[in-house]
């Protein structure tokens, strides 16, 4: 039996976006994976829309959302559910 809960992921990421309401505005894509060997995040690519890489990294967003990453990667590989190696993070946001 899985104790995989579905809102797991929704429900943080919903917190980051609050805790960095500016940040989360610039349209952006953070590409992420793990090594087959282990479910830990190894590697991130950032692609951001503004010229604000500095901001997210100085606000503290960059690391909690790498955090979160490999949270969720621990969580998915704990409860066997996938994906759980890599993946898309992505922010639009439509006015």
């Amino acid at each position: 039996m899985s104790n995989f809960d579905k809102n797991f992921e929704a429900a943080r990421l919903a917190m980051l976006a609050k805790q960095h309401s500016d940040i989360v505005k610039v349209t952006g894509e953070v590409v992420f994976c793990a090594e087959d060997d282990e479910d830990r995040l190894s590697g991130t690519s950032w692609t951001l829309e503004e010229d604000i890489f500095d901001q997210v990294t100085e606000s503290g967003f960059k690391l909690h959302l790498i955090d979160l990453l490999d949270d969720f990667i621990a969580h998915r590989g704990q409860c066997n559910v996938l994906p759980k190696k890599k993946g898309l993070f992505a922010s639009v946001v439509v006015i």
